[in-house]
């Protein structure tokens, strides 16, 4: 028989102990098909088939590619002549000289075999053995995820063993009598190992470790353990061995039906505490879907020692925060309850006079009604934050309000809104509504009335009249949007201490807003006026440029109220005018995004002030920010400061990248903050080498100077997904 295209219907009619059948035939068999593509297909006396010239098999999902097969039905097995390509269908390649398997080419011998997983470990032998399709055996193996050139180079690094046997359905790899060489030299030898496959996320085993140098810490390693508890669990621990510290490091995953949790957290014995003392942190966080859309969130933060977390590196965070939540997000209703525990880690600052229990609840919905049009809002607060402290007289601090004040507050609201769009294209909107506060202040001593309400009805109306322009030839749009707002707020301010509304912002997200202040322990009252103009250029290639300018207005009674003096001096509020808000934005189609806000008074000094860029592309990732704030007692500020921060990475090369990171205090001409790394990265290695120097020094910190650096070997569960990296044979 001599066909260009051949059914391999004759090889399972062998098998099966028939003679040749037709294609249609074997199709509708029970029985796998195998097919067969070759130049040549001939059955000898003997009935064994043979194939030559360009064979290619196709059984049970697997491709084989040969020069020539040959299928003995007495023996059951297939002679196939090389060059060899075996692919199982998934994820293994199999390459070899000459091979024996049998009919369902699931055991058998292969001779100069390499095996490629992946697209990306290698594996190659003298002699592989195949075993139930389960298990390869490989003698004398060579194994590297390198890219191989067939100019004879040497891979970068590469594991040589006696003996490779690879579990396809464990998708481990067990290696003996292993030696680890770089450049073909050897550098470690190891008697048994074991190693997951390209496939396999989740193994128990060791992880990437890490050397780490510390002016504070001493020089030691970090060598993670990640043990495998299940499908749904996992456990990390990472033993941090230096000349000044023993720390053991952890960290919990756990998914669950509805939702997951993790925890992490470290134990140190050290001598930079309190001498030879154990420190220690706890760190957590978790979320779970309920019943009827709500969903649960929890979050825990504890540490023994104020400057555990920035000795160690582990957070920046001064205040800690644990809290459990329960919120429900719809289309037209907020639902949300929060228990919140603080604890400051900042020198100066005592927990029992901060409020470090504090509870909200909050319900908000929206109604549209058809008889009257416009929208209706309703919301209804319940807060409450308790200190530990029963001094009901004010201590040394900025406030004159008793230092063990414990505050609950319930607040319930209901709002019409309605907009038109008048003559000339003028947006028309109408707001009033009614508010009210109930708040009891226990332990307010002779500072506050310990409880106290208030009625506050509001209306306001504000007018939009947008402009816009696009230009035929380029096609860049022009918008200029004038806008105006007049509102009226009555009530007075109950004699409450300020505890929530301390810190106030001025931006374009509340120019437009009833009250600037963040919560309702403090209202704006009187008639305010707010008028502003927005310019927007929109050019179809990519710039895209914003300005907007601001200013709040209010009467001479509103100066009078208790309220108006809870404005600190740099919130931009002080006065009968406001400072003058200005904003800008800027984007360009190379990545470049710049973004400035500042408030001005009016002899145009500067009260604050910031400066954001980003510039982003295929080498670049810059980012930087500039911060000025003026002195302010009142918000706990008592000089300016001025800082910059600067964030930078770049693609020096294919394969090396630089970074560097950098904070300077330029209020007191100092850095805060230094770092730069440099790390290559290839096809099978990251190499990551980073410095830092902390420059902080105080009561409780003291400068410190880190080096690491960190050697992984890719291919072992780690996929390559950047094929940037990978480096290309010379052709």
């Amino acid at each position: 028989m001599r066909a260009v295209r051949a059914i391999w219907a004759a090889l399972l009619g062998l098998a099966l102990g028939m003679g040749p059948v037709s294609p249609l035939a074997a199709q509708s068999a029970d029985a796998d098909p195998a097919v067969l593509v070759a130049d040549d297909v001939t059955i000898t006396s003997d009935r064994r088939l043979v194939a030559s010239g360009n064979v290619e098999a196709l059984y049970d999902g697997r491709r084989l590619t040969a020069r020539s097969v040959t299928y003995d039905r007495t023996t059951e097995r297939l002679v196939i002549e090389g060059p060899i390509t075996l692919s199982d269908g998934d994820y293994t390649t199999v390459l070899a000289d000459a091979a024996e398997l049998d009919r369902d080419l699931q055991n058998g011998i292969l001779r100069g075999a390499r095996v490629v997983m992946d697209d990306q470990l290698q594996m190659a032998a003298v002699q592989a053995n195949t075993v139930n399709g389960r298990y390869t055996q490989l003698y004398k193996a060579a194994v590297t995820s390198c890219q191989v050139c067939h100019d004879g180079g040497l891979p970068l690094w590469q594991i040589r063993a006696r003996r490779v046997i690879h579990d396809r359905e464990e998708r481990q790899i067990y290696l003996d009598d292993a030696q680890f060489r770089v450049l073909d030299t050897p550098i470690m030898y190891i008697p048994r190992l074991r190693l997951p496959d390209p496939t396999l996320e989740r193994a128990t085993g060791f992880l990437v470790p890490s050397l780490k140098n510390s002016t504070l810490l001493g020089f030691g390693a970090k060598i993670p353990y990640f043990v495998r508890l299940g499908d749904d669990k996992d456990i990390t621990f990472t033993p941090y061995i230096s000349t000044e510290t023993r720390t053991l490091e952890w960290r919990y995953r756990q998914a669950f039906r509805n939702g997951g949790i993790e925890f992490e957290g470290a134990l140190s014995k050290d001598d930079i505490g309190r001498p030879r003392s154990f420190r220690n942190y706890v760190a957590g966080a978790g979320a779970f879907a309920l019943k009827r859309d709500f969903v649960l969130r929890f979050d825990v933060e504890l540490v023994n020692d104020d400057t555990y977390l920035v000795d160690y590196d582990y957070s920046g965070k001064d205040r800690l925060d644990s809290e459990i939540s329960v919120e429900r997000v719809r289309r037209d209703e907020w639902v949300h309850a929060a228990l919140t525990h603080f604890r400051s880690l900042r020198a100066g600052e005592a927990d029992s006079t901060l409020p470090t229990v504090v509870g909200n609840a909050d319900y908000e919905r929206r109604v549209f009604p058809a008889r009257i049009g416009g929208e209706l809002r309703f919301a209804a607060a319940l807060h409450s934050h308790y200190r530990s402290s029963d001094d009901t007289t004010d201590g040394p601090d900025l406030d004159i309000y008793a230092d063990g004040r414990d505050v609950t507050r319930l607040t319930g609201s209901a709002d019409w809104l309605r907009t038109w769009t008048l003559m000339g294209g003028v947006r028309s909107s109408v707001q009033t509504g009614l508010a009210f506060d109930a708040t009891r202040v226990h332990q307010a001593g002779t500072t506050s009335a310990s409880q106290a309400a208030e009625l506050t009805p509001s209306a306001a109306v504000t007018l939009r009249w947008p402009w816009a322009r696009r230009s035929a030839g380029s096609g860049v749009t022009n918008v200029i949007e004038p806008v105006m707002q007049l509102a009226w707020v009555g009530g007075s301010d109950p004699d409450i201490p300020n505890d929530e509304s301390t810190r106030v912002e001025f931006d374009e997200g509340n120019l437009l807003s009833l009250s600037r202040f963040p919560e309702t322990d403090r209202r704006e009252r009187g008639v305010i006026a707010a008028y502003g103009l927005s310019w927007a250029r929109i050019n179809p290639n990519g710039l895209q440029t914003r300005l907007s300018v601001g200013q709040v207005w209010r009467d001479a009674r509103q100066l009078e109220r208790t309220g108006a003096s809870s404005f600190s001096d740099t919130s931009g509020q002080q006065g009968h005018y406001s400072d003058v808000l200005v904003a800008a934005q800027v984007a360009t189609q190379n990545g470049l995004s710049l973004t400035a806000r500042g408030l001005f008074d009016d002899q145009f000094d500067t009260t604050k002030a910031e400066l954001r860029g980003t510039w982003q592309n295929a080498r670049t990732d810059l980012s930087a920010t500039y911060v000025w704030l003026g002195r302010d007692p009142a918000e706990n500020r008592p000089g300016t400061i001025s800082e910059w921060a600067f964030d930078a990475s770049y693609r020096l090369s294919r394969h090396w990248t630089g970074s560097a990171e950098w904070r300077y205090d330029v209020a007191s001409d100092e850095s805060v903050k230094g770092g730069v790394g440099l790390t290559y990265t290839n096809e099978c290695v990251d190499i990551s080498l980073k410095a830092s120097r902390r420059f902080t020094s105080s009561t409780i910190l003291t400068p410190s100077t880190d080096i690491s650096l960190t050697v992984g070997l890719r291919g072992f569960a780690t996929r390559t997904a950047d094929k940037s990296y990978v480096r290309t044979c010379r052709k």
